[in-house]
């Protein structure tokens, strides 16, 4: 029957609860039902008068006096649902958060100081962007973060750089001597004795007989095979070797026998920068199922958690993957176009025009050499097809001097706007001070020093973007994915629309609320009461803290 806002499809008789509802405490109006939904620490319940359907937080238990017209039967109910509640506990209990919500991290210090602090000091987790940064600048971020919160929450992100691997050795140094007490491992294709010694190295016992995990991990997955290695405890192979190089102790080895690698498992569904591009919904059941299974082998004493990230840009987008069974949430994207990003306000402004298509692949300058990707916006830049064009040049020959010269004048004239010579220079430079061993391997390999310099446009192109460097926007690499788009559809003529208003946490808290909301609405429809798109739009509108 049709109500102003709301219809009841089902049986009016049909309360089945024993309750009833004082009709003065009633919204029938769209105003006043929306705001019961909106009160999220309380219950609502739904009645029909016969005519209309209408929300009330008040219910009391019913009895054989007569109402004499003043109480109606409930025909639909909701719990309470604080956006505290969404997700696992055991994730705010062990990471020290107020909310089951991940930032992750965005590289070269997108994801910044403030961006960790300002989520940190309003009880969500955020990873500080390490990959990409010399030890100097990271060492210089931790002290900042552990200043302003030396209670956490906040995490640092450790890369897996195949082909760098002094770098990821001098995270690992750094992490362990300030004690950074929870890392964010990405990109990551195998273990490597670097994220085992992380883990290790913290483990000891607490009490008679429970192992404390000191150096908690978070470990971003795309793929089954590479998730069973988090999973499961370290890999004798590689505790032989630390052990052997006095990084771990005997009883840190067998402690870790007693544990998986990793406490979280972020699966990375089609998200920016490092991706697969795999659908959430076929992704996440797949691993979580494979923890099932291992959690059954093991019989952990802190079962393993699975949380998600990729594509989660709006509330709806945060509910469904919370009602598929994830532990947590992971945003991305949609940060980079908040205040708190380390990013020049061009590329912000071209984030905020992004449509879910937006996007493509381009080459990643951490794995140029292996033909790894990663998602970037296309949007208003040319950095894709001339990261690709280097690429398709460096599968095709084996040195510079291979090059036809008039490509190499392309090369040098569109795309480096320098001599190739002047290039190497500056590459060398750079190696030099950061792995030496990249030089030693160029000087004996020409395809290496080829690849190296070609690096040199994919690096930089991020950190143009970063600075905002002036004459270069064509070739701004800026890593994004299609939850950018749907976020800017949901803030469209909002208080989130202008990227100078949009706020890290006011971000989070919206997400989740609006998941919240969108939660009751759902679960009274499955009930038979139907709201109309007014009552059922949630509103971006001011969130007090």
């Amino acid at each position: 029957m049709a109500a102003n806002g709301a219809c009841f499809l089902g049986n009016v008789t049909d309360g089945p609860w024993g309750w009833n509802v004082p009709t003065e405490s009633v919204a029938f109006d769209e105003a006043g039902i929306r705001s019961r939904l909106l009160c999220l620490e309380s219950p609502c319940y739904a009645v029909c008068d016969g005519i209309r359907v209408g929300l009330s937080h008040h219910a009391g238990v019913d009895s054989s006096a007569p109402s004499g017209g003043h109480r109606l039967k409930p025909v639909a109910w909701v719990p309470p649902l604080p956006i505290w509640q969404l997700g696992d506990p055991a994730f705010r209990e062990t990471h020290g958060t107020h909310y089951a919500y991940h930032a992750g991290a965005m590289a070269n210090g997108i994801a910044s100081e403030q961006m960790v602090i300002a989520l940190g000091k309003e009880g969500f987790l955020a990873s500080f962007g390490a990959a990409g940064l010399t030890p100097a600048r990271l060492e210089e971020a931790i002290v900042c973060i552990q200043k302003a919160l030396p209670q956490g929450p906040y995490a640092f992100n450790l890369i897996h750089s195949p082909g760098e691997p002094a770098l990821e050795s001098r995270c690992v140094d750094l992490y362990l001597s300030h004690a950074v007490s929870c890392v964010e491992a990405a990109a990551y294709l195998d273990l490597t004795p670097f994220v085992v010694r992380y883990r290790v190295a913290g483990l000891r016992l607490r009490g008679r007989d429970e192992v404390h995990a000191a150096n908690r991990l978070i470990a971003k997955v795309s793929r089954r095979e590479v998730a069973a290695k988090f999973m499961e405890p370290a890999p004798q192979r590689i505790l032989k070797q630390l052990l052997e190089q006095k990084l771990i102790t005997e009883q840190q080895a067998a402690l870790s026998q007693r544990v998986p690698m990793a406490d979280d498992i972020t699966v990375e569904a089609d998200s920016a920068g490092h991706t697969d591009n795999r659908p959430m919904f076929a992704l996440l059941p797949s691993i979580a199922a494979l923890r099932d299974e291992i959690q059954q082998k093991y019989r952990y004493a802190q079962p393993l958690r699975v949380g998600a990230g990729g594509g989660i840009g709006t509330p709806s987008a945060a509910l469904a993957t919370f009602m598929m069974g994830a532990a947590y949430v992971v945003t991305g994207s949609i940060n980079q176009s908040c205040i708190e990003a380390r990013i020049s306000g061009h590329c912000k402004k071209l984030l905020a025009e992004a449509d879910v298509a937006d996007v493509t692949m381009a080459p990643a300058a951490d794995m140029f050499e292996m033909g790894v990707k990663l998602q970037v916006l296309k949007r208003g830049t040319l950095f894709p097809m001339r990261a690709q064009k280097l690429y398709e040049l460096y599968m095709q020959y084996n040195s510079l001097e291979e090059i036809p010269l008039k490509e190499r004048e392309k090369l040098e004239k569109q795309i480096f706007r320098s001599s190739l010579e002047s290039i190497w220079e500056s590459t060398q430079a750079y190696f030099s001070e950061l792995d030496p061993g990249q030089i030693e391997k160029a000087a004996k390999n020409p395809k290496k020093k080829m690849a190296l310099v070609f690096r040199w446009y994919l690096g930089l192109s991020s950190h143009w973007s970063i600075v905002g460097e002036p004459g270069r926007e064509m070739d701004y690499q800026i890593w994004c994915g299609p939850s950018m788009g749907s976020f800017n559809a949901w803030v469209r003529k909002s208080c989130l629309e202008d990227v100078s208003h949009r706020k890290v946490a006011d971000v989070a808290r919206h997400i989740l609320t609006g998941a919240a909301f969108f939660y009751r609405v759902q679960s009274l429809k499955l009930q038979g009461v139907v709201l109309s798109p007014a009552c059922s739009e949630y509103r971006l509108e001011p969130i007090e803290s």
